[in-house]
């Protein structure tokens, strides 16, 4: 049994800030409770707190007299910034307690809290994989309840018991009666590992909050990739700075690799304006810009508000909006006038994203008043770094398969810029930028020779961190996308039932699908191509544009939340961001046709077959993008058509249907939706 609830003043507890068996909590005074928890404790003890922990003490001394097991108090979830009030350890149950003193009533946000965490526990604490978890909200002041009964999900983790200050024993001696797996090692519990796999939306929090990649990321082989990755970026801004030299380099990735994570983690490290090293973090995706920015302003007020400062969300945002920019504005910050830029440090997200010279001087004219304007826009941002007279570096984050916006240049524009207009720079390049996904072309050849080119395996993210279920969803994507149908069935198979993909021809069962599947806060969403508008009929109607803050950010009861499922998102607002559970709706835009793709536009009245090879490969890729935003699972819906609509034919999809039915998607029926 742990023992650890009599530590010295001074001594911090693993995760908890108070253990021990519960034999000696029984024994131990309310007092000497409160003094261990304020010891271990990370911020000064207010009255309040005080006050509920004393509540809080006094019930669990009641109701836990004659049980044998162990007592965690405020214990840590890293991930979500937050911290479990009481944790049991008792017999073969794992019990999350969550208290809301002096509250009678068990309001939605709280049960998904407490349910929350619990799934913490379950996805990312080892020793609780294997476990049964119980998750019970107190709401000290309810009228007398009774436990209802245990409802677990296949991955046993319970429904909440929602239960008053009266019927708390009988919860827990309910569940120990029912559940009977073999009895927890609380010491190894407590001291296991915890590896978290968070959305980047939790990353940029935690790293904004001074949280170093190791400190949020899984210890296995994602997040060994990722701390590779960025030790060795870390490695040629100090190689650059040292020695004054000029460095680009180039890491890729799978989707959902955590590239733009490792450009978070060095911005964040490197966020501070007084250091020469200071560090931007850009990206031409208005959406993640948008709901980043969104979600850190909001973090800094709360924790303004906490220290009792008065703060407006106007002056907290004022730092934020300098760590992350939009690369336009970073761009156009250029055309001003000669001077460098401040920082030395500049990271590219999606890179291969930036403009050609094209449509970058078609921009130019129209909204800047410059005609002849004669660079690309990867060759215009490398001349503005040129600009430092010492040193500086470019990080370009490069996905593959993720161009999907015409006048998007490839990664081929950034190589050729620097191959033709500044040689003095040094790249070192991923060893994968080779693989044909990332569309370097012609451009790689020319550069294989350069003096100043080195290729390195370092800087390749090689596995998935958006599904911490597997890594292996996105090769499934794109077997599915490159029409390769036995590779895959065999990733499909492999996938199992710890990534489900099913498939639907009716709407309202895919929606069913996603919420029964979700729970606690778990996010789902409606997808749909930017071309699908023949969704409409099915009240998807993509011209209507979402804002991505609303639809990411807001609670359950906001209708313009994901959670809603009223409002579709396109790849341009969801890319680079996450969902838990997902619906991919499939329209007539993309057609199966036997062994390959056909790519149609609507309009006016009919659908017209899309020539250039440009726009095929951005709708194809559109879809890759819908298809890799879910982490924990996702449904297909390919509607069936109307054979009164000639602008929705079944036959339009019925063959898309089957080639995704014969990869061995299982299909949904009201009876399992």
């Amino acid at each position: 049994m742990l023992e650890s609830g009599n530590q010295s003043p001074g001594q911090k507890v693993s995760r908890a800030w108070y253990q021990s068996s519960i034999d000696t909590f029984l024994a131990a005074s309310s007092e000497e409770v409160i003094g261990a928890l304020a010891t271990n404790g990370e911020y000064a003890l207010l009255q309040t707190q005080r006050d509920a922990w004393l509540e809080e003490i006094a019930l669990l001394k009641t109701n836990l007299v004659g049980l044998s097991g162990d007592i965690l108090l405020e214990f840590t979830i890293p991930r979500m910034g937050k911290r479990v009030d009481v944790v049991l350890l008792l017999n073969s149950v794992v019990f999350v307690v969550e208290f809301k003193v002096g509250e009678k009533t068990f309001d939605r946000a709280s049960i998904d809290q407490v349910w929350d965490y619990a799934l913490d526990l379950k996805n990312f604490h080892e020793a609780s994989h294997a476990a049964s978890i119980v998750p019970i909200l107190i709401a000290t002041e309810a009228s007398e309840t009774t436990p209802g009964d245990l409802s677990p999900a296949s991955d046993k983790v319970h429904k909440p018991l929602l239960v008053g200050r009266d019927s708390f024993r009988a919860a827990i001696d309910k569940s120990l009666h029912a559940i009977t797996n073999e009895t927890l090692d609380s010491r190894h519990w407590a001291s296991a590992p915890y590896r978290p796999t968070p959305t980047i939306v939790e990353a940029a929090r935690a790293l904004f909050s001074r949280h170093s990649v190791e400190n949020i990321a899984r210890h296995d082989a994602g997040a060994q990739n990722l701390r590779v990755t960025s030790q060795r970026i870390e490695q040629l801004v100090d190689e650059a700075q040292n020695h004054k030299r000029k460095i680009i380099c180039f890491v890729t990735g799978v989707p959902g690799a955590g590239k733009t994570l490792v450009g978070l983690n060095i911005a964040t490290q490197r966020r501070d304006e007084k250091e020469k090293t200071h560090a931007v973090f850009l990206s031409g995706n208005g959406p993640l810009v948008a709901v980043l920015t969104e979600v850190l302003v909001r973090d800094e007020f709360v924790r303004a508000k906490a220290k009792n400062k008065a703060a407006r969300k106007s002056e907290v945002a004022i730092p934020v909006r300098k760590f992350i920019q939009n690369i336009h504005h970073f761009r156009d910050d250029g055309l001003k006038d000669d001077l460098p830029p401040s920082e030395h440090v500049v990271i590219f997200d999606e890179a291969q994203r930036a403009w050609n010279l094209r449509q970058t001087a078609n921009f130019m004219r129209r909204k800047k008043g410059r005609a002849h304007f004669s660079q690309s826009e990867p060759e215009f941002l490398i001349s503005y770094m040129d600009r430092h007279s010492d040193w500086a570096v470019i990080i370009c984050l490069v996905g593959g398969g993720q161009e999907i916006n015409t006048g998007e240049a490839g990664i081929g524009a950034w190589l050729d810029a620097v191959n033709d207009r500044f040689p003095h720079w040094q790249m070192y390049i991923s060893s994968r930028l080779t693989d044909t996904e990332y569309a370097a072309g012609h451009a790689l050849d020319k550069i294989q020779h350069h003096e100043k080119t080195a290729f390195d395996d370092s800087l390749h993210l090689s596995v998935s961190m958006r599904s911490f279920r597997s890594e292996k969803v996105s090769y499934f994507v794109k077997a599915l996308l490159e029409q390769e149908k036995e590779k895959a069935r065999l990733t499909l198979n492999e996938l199992g039932a710890r990534y489900p993909i099913v498939i639907t021809r009716q709407l309202d069962l895919a929606k069913k699908w996603l919420r029964t599947h979700a729970r606690g806060s778990e996010r789902i969403g409606l997808l749909a191509s930017s071309k699908a508008l023949r969704l409409k009929p099915l009240a998807i109607d993509i011209r209507v544009p979402i804002d991505p803050v609303h639809w990411f950010l807001n609670d359950k009861d906001d209708t313009r939340s994901s959670y809603y499922l009223e409002d579709a998102a396109t790849e341009f607002q969801v890319q680079g961001l996450e969902l838990d559970w997902a619906c991919v709706t499939w329209d007539a835009d993309l057609r199966n046709a036997g062994r390959s793709w056909t790519h149609h536009d609507f309009r006016g009245n009919r659908w017209c077959n899309i020539a250039n090879e440009d726009n095929r490969n951005y709708l194809l890729n559109a879809y890759r993008v819908l298809l890799t935003r879910a982490r924990q699972g996702m449904v297909i819906f390919v509607p069936p058509g109307d054979a009164d609509d000639p602008t929705r034919s079944p036959e339009y999809y019925d063959k898309t249907y089957q080639y995704l039915t014969e990869l061995g998607l299982p299909i949904i029926s009201p009876l399992n939706a």
